[in-house]
């Protein structure tokens, strides 16, 4: 038995219990005069941010919310999300951040089960909310955001605009104390099948959280740091989770920060060349939309640092963004684990290798921060050796993981076995310690009894001068149990010949040379001019594998 020695609460020592609000309270001490843009509507520095976010709790307290209460956020990415993410948590009220882009109905699931009280609704998502608003009982106030900080007809019956509702309130709130691990946001998951799945976290989850992403992209010394002389602008949603943390820390830092509201990419190039944004996060398509538009050759792009993650990061689009001087790398996390789990690593050596020899690593998934126990298991949950070659589930365990589904057992208990948190993504871990993603528990394909990752043959494809875009999915085989068949968009104004045979004959030039198996070249490659996106900008493998299967029904 292990003898420890707690330490005894003793005259009026209090537990300093870790909050929100101690985030913000960090930023404004060191750069007060920095600022928050939003596009280019408005501006404000760190203490403008700090009453407004005073004035949009009395606005919330006068409309009812209170400890426990849950307040939806409807918005693209913008400043009043910003000011939302502290003010409702730091009343000790729940930010649910909703999914903008989920289908009425799973936004009327999600808002119902989470039991919303008061909504904040962007003037282009109140139509979608209007079609169901009598089938939201627990909302009692619905508050309009508005860029133009005018009023709209609606049968929601506004409490009221943002802006005007916030000049009448007062600019300062006691945000009180109170237990740290009191949940302090909800959001919602979607899978491959049955209704969005919540996942919540505590305040003292989201700062320990970010304390750890701090020191991971920050303190130690190798690319794409993130440091208070940055200019950061997220582009990933705001309403997932949590934009991956990044506001959080920015806000600790007192970073300059923008917020583009909907991705539009002419304005994403004009913020990020007229603000000076020098660190971004997204998923692969965004970076790729950026990429391949003819305005990101007209400016530098040389001091930006671009975090990708919520996907595996192509070689090719890696390659692509490194000769624009982009210094592009990868985090893994998922929406139940806060979200990141590990960042890319680059030693001096890597550093002071050439673009090529340094791309490998920057596609890999990294190795995990600090506070992030990770292991890989096989099906029996025998745990795995760290060779580089053996291949399997990735299990964790960290202080600001969710403790379950909301309200679902069932489901926490298989998320949750023997004291790990199972992610279902496959993985190989190396000696060094580099995670490597080979794909999806459920996009692996199993041909002939052998395994095939969608992940390296998109890889693969992604290094094509042909290629754009690919996504590789198994499709029913009769003789086989499945095979791959690929998806493929071509590059707009490439000029040269390709064809189905011409790209298989790309991937078996990497069989020859021992990269991958024969097994793993696609059977059929298709052209097609988009391929399917999630709600979150992930490619949607579900939807491509169903709308295969019907075309192909049992291939020989």
């Amino acid at each position: 038995m292990v003898n420890t020695r707690l330490i005894q609460d003793i005259g009026d020592a209090p537990r300093y219990q870790l909050l929100i609000k101690h985030i913000l309270e960090a930023g404004q001490r060191f750069e007060p005069r920095r600022e928050i843009v939003y596009r280019d509507i408005i501006r404000y520095d760190y203490p403008t941010m700090i009453e407004r976010i005073s004035r949009l709790a009395n606005t919330l307290a006068g409309l009812g919310v209170g400890p426990g209460d849950t307040v939806a956020v409807l918005d693209w990415d913008s400043h009043r999300y910003l000011e939302a993410y502290f003010a409702v948590p730091m009343m000790g009220a729940i930010l649910h951040t909703v999914n903008v882009r989920l289908s009425p109905a799973q936004l009327l699931y999600t808002m119902n089960h989470a039991e919303d009280k008061v909504v904040l609704v962007n003037s282009e998502f109140a139509p979608a909310l209007q079609s169901f608003r009598d089938k939201l009982p627990s909302v009692k106030h619905y508050v309009l955001l508005s860029d133009s900080g005018s009023e709209m007809e609606s049968h929601l019956d506004f409490s009221g605009e943002y802006e005007n509702l916030l000049s009448k309130s007062g600019n300062t709130f006691d945000f009180p104390d109170f237990d740290e691990n009191s949940v302090a946001t909800i959001f919602y998951t979607t899978g491959t099948t049955g209704e969005p799945k919540g996942v919540y976290f505590s305040h003292r989850q989201l700062v320990l959280h970010t304390l750890a992403i701090a020191g991971s992209i920050g303190a130690y010394e190798t690319q794409g740091r993130f440091r208070s002389n940055d200019v950061y602008m997220p582009l990933t949603p705001m309403f997932h989770v949590h934009a991956w943390g990044l506001p959080y820390l920015a806000t600790l830092l007192g970073v300059k920060q923008v917020y583009p509201g909907k991705y539009e990419p002419e304005m994403l190039i004009r913020l990020i060349k007229g603000e000076g944004v020098t660190l971004s996060h997204c998923v692969p398509t965004i970076l790729h939309m950026l990429v391949s538009g003819a305005a990101s050759k007209s400016i530098d792009l040389s001091k930006w640092k671009v975090i990708i993650g919520g996907a595996a990061l192509p070689k090719g689009l890696a390659l692509a963004a490194l000769k624009l001087g982009i210094d592009v790398y990868s985090g893994y996390g998922m929406s139940e684990t806060c979200p990141v789990l590990t960042i890319t690593y680059l030693t001096k050596e890597m550093l002071e290798s050439d673009a090529e020899s340094q791309v490998d690593y920057r596609v890999k998934t990294g190795i995990p921060i600090p506070l992030v126990d990770l292991e890989i298991v096989d099906g029996e949950g025998n745990t795995l050796s760290h060779d580089g070659k053996a291949v399997g589930e990735i299990i964790v365990r960290a202080p600001w993981l969710t403790a379950g589904y909301y309200k679902d057992e069932t489901l926490t208990r298989h998320l949750w076995r023997d004291g790990w948190l199972h992610t279902g993504d496959m993985a190989t871990v190396d000696r060094a310690g580099y995670v490597q993603i080979t794909d999806r528990l459920k996009d692996m394909i199993k041909t002939g009894g052998e395994w095939i990752s969608s992940l390296e043959v998109e890889n693969l494809l992604s290094q094509h001068e042909a290629v754009s875009e690919s996504a590789v999915v198994g499709i029913p085989s009769e003789k086989w149990g499945e095979r791959p068949f690929a998806l493929v968009v071509l590059k707009t104004g490439y000029e040269g010949e390709v064809d189905e045979p011409a790209l298989q004959a790309f991937i078996k030039s990497y069989v020859e040379r021992g990269v991958i198996n024969s097994w793993s070249v696609p059977d059929q490659i298709i052209f097609t001019t988009a391929i399917p996106k999630t709600s979150v900008g992930k490619i949607d493998k579900k939807k491509i594998r169903s709308e295969l299967a019907a075309k192909f029904p049992l291939n020989k």
